[in-house]
C-alpha cells in the first residue's frame, strides 16, 4: 500500500511542480473504503490558499452525470418518457430545423434550413444523438456549432453586464438555432444535458436547483454542491486557470488566473440559469458521494437514489457503431457512451486494465472521475485548469491503481 501512495503522490506532485496546474487533488476508493487521498500545491496561487480536502471547484461537464440520474429518477416515477419527443415538454423543440449544406460546381459552400425528418427525444438528449451542438468557433468546425457561439456570445455578455436569463429563457435561445444532423444520426457534444434540466422543471414543476437538491444532494449528504458558491464558502472557492503560451518564449507556458465566463455559468447567488450540463460546483468528497452510489447500484448509506437497473442503463453503451465515430478522442478511445457518460467497451483500444463497463466522465476545467462496478472502485481526480478535459496524469493515475488492485482491499 505504501508503494503505491508513493506513486500516486509522485504522479500528483510532478503535475504541479512541472507548472501544469497549481493544484489537483485526487480520492480512490475501493468497496466504499478510502484506500488513497492526496492533495499538492494551491486552490488559490494568488492568494497563497493551498489545495485543500474541502476545495470547492467548478464541475463543468461533471455536472452532466447528475443530470442523467435526475433524469432517470424522473422516469421512475412515470413524470417522463425517454422515448417522448422533447417538444411534448418544451414546445419550441417540436419543429426543429436541420442546417443542410451545399456546394455548387465551384466548391462554394450554401446552408440551407430544413425540417427535421423525426423529432429530437429525450433519449436523443441522453446520449447526444440530438444534433444539438455546442457552440464553436475554430477553422473547420461546424456551421451549426458556429451559430450556436454567437448565441452563448450574446448570452454570456448578458451575464458580464448584469442580465440573469433562466434555464427556461436560455434553453428557448438554444432551440433558435438549427440541428447540426437529423436526430439519431450520430454522437455530437452539445447542450442536451442543459435541455434536459429544463425537461425535468417542466416535468416536475419545481426549478432544477431544488429537485437536485431534494432528490439528489441531500440523501447523499452533499452539502457543498450546488449552482453557486454561497458567501460564507468563498474563502473555500478554488480559482481557475488558463494555461497560456509565456510571452516571448517559444514552446513554454504558464498558468493565469481567471474567472471568466465560459458557457454561461455563473456561480453567485443571484443564479438564474441552472445548467444541466455544466454549472455545479462540489468538493471532492461531495462527489464521492454521487460516485459511490452508482458504485453501490443506486444505494449511498442505505439510502436509495435510484433503482440498479437505472444504473446499469446509464452505464451501457447506447450508441450503433455508425453513431460513435465521432467519439474518438484520446480519453474516449475504446469507450462507447451511455447516459451522459463514457462506458468502457473495448480494453485494447483504451490501453487501460479497467474492467469492461467502466464509466464516468470529466469536465472542462480537467475534473475527472470513473466508477468500476465490478471492481467497485472509484477514482477521482480534481483540478481547475481551463480548457483541460482528461490529462495525461489521470490514466497515470488510473493505471497505478490498477497496477496495486490485489493489495487495495
Amino acid at each position: 500500500m505504501k508503494n503505491y501512495t508513493d506513486i500516486m503522490d509522485r504522479i500528483m506532485r510532478a503535475e504541479v511542480e512541472g507548472g501544469r496546474v497549481r493544484g489537483n487533488s485526487a480520492l480512490v476508493l475501493r468497496e466504499g473504503k478510502e484506500v488513497y487521498y492526496g492533495q499538492f500545491g494551491y486552490a488559490d496561487f494568488e492568494k497563497g490558499r493551498p489545495m485543500e480536502r474541502n476545495a470547492i471547484i467548478r464541475l463543468f461537464s461533471m455536472t452532466k452525470p447528475i443530470t442523467a440520474v435526475a433524469v432517470m429518477i424522473a422516469q421512475e416515477r412515470g413524470l417522463i418518457d425517454l422515448n417522448d419527443p422533447v417538444g411534448d415538454y418544451l414546445p419550441e423543440y417540436a419543429n426543429m430545423k436541420v442546417l443542410k449544406e451545399e456546394k455548387d460546381s465551384e466548391g462554394k459552400v450554401t446552408y440551407s434550413e430544413e425540417p427535421a425528418s423525426r423529432s429530437v427525444t429525450l433519449m436523443n438528449l441522453l446520449t447526444m444523438t440530438s444534433g444539438i451542438p455546442y457552440g464553436e468557433n475554430w477553422e473547420g468546425c461546424s456551421e451549426a456549432g458556429r451559430r450556436m457561439q454567437a448565441i452563448f456570445d450574446e448570452i454570456v455578455d448578458g451575464i458580464n453586464k448584469g442580465k440573469r436569463l433562466s434555464t427556461r429563457e436560455i434553453v428557448r435561445k438554444i432551440a433558435t438555432n438549427p440541428l447540426a444532423f437529423e436526430p439519431g444520426e450520430r454522437w455530437m457534444y452539445g447542450l442536451s444535458a442543459d435541455i434536459l434540466a429544463a425537461v425535468i422543471e417542466e416535468a416536475t414543476g419545481v426549478k432544477y436547483s431544488e429537485f437536485l437538491r431534494k432528490e439528489i444532494f441531500n440523501p447523499l449528504q452533499m452539502p457543498d454542491t450546488g449552482f453557486f458558491v454561497p458567501k460564507d464558502k468563498q474563502d473555500r472557492f478554488a480559482m481557475s486557470y488558463d494555461y497560456l503560451p509565456k510571452k516571448g518564449c517559444d514552446n513554454e507556458f504558464e498558468l493565469v488566473a481567471s474567472d471568466a465566463c465560459y458557457l454561461g455559468e455563473y456561480y453567485h447567488e443571484d443564479v438564474a440559469y441552472e445548467a444541466g450540463g455544466c454549472g455545479l460546483v462540489s468538493t471532492i468528497d461531495d462527489y464521492s458521494h454521487f460516485a459511490m452510489m452508482l458504485a453501490n447500484g443506486g444505494i449511498y448509506k442505505g439510502a436509495r437514489i435510484i433503482s440498479s437497473a437505472s444504473v446499469k442503463f446509464l452505464a451501457t453503451n447506447h450508441l450503433t457503431q455508425e453513431q460513435t465515430w465521432a467519439l474518438d478522442w484520446d480519453s474516449n478511445r475504446g469507450y462507447g457512451y451511455g447516459g451522459l457518460m463514457r462506458v468502457l467497451v473495448n480494453q485494447g483500444k483504451a490501453g487501460s486494465q479497467a474492467s469492461l463497463g467502466e464509466f464516468g466522465w470529466d469536465g472542462w476545467t480537467g475534473n475527472y472521475f470513473f466508477v468500476d462496478p465490478e471492481k467497485k472502485l472509484v477514482l477521482l481526480y480534481f483540478i481547475q485548469r481551463r480548457g483541460a478535459g482528461t490529462m495525461p496524469a489521470v490514466r497515470k493515475l488510473r493505471a497505478a491503481t490498477y497496477g496495486a488492485i490485489d493489495d487495495l482491499d
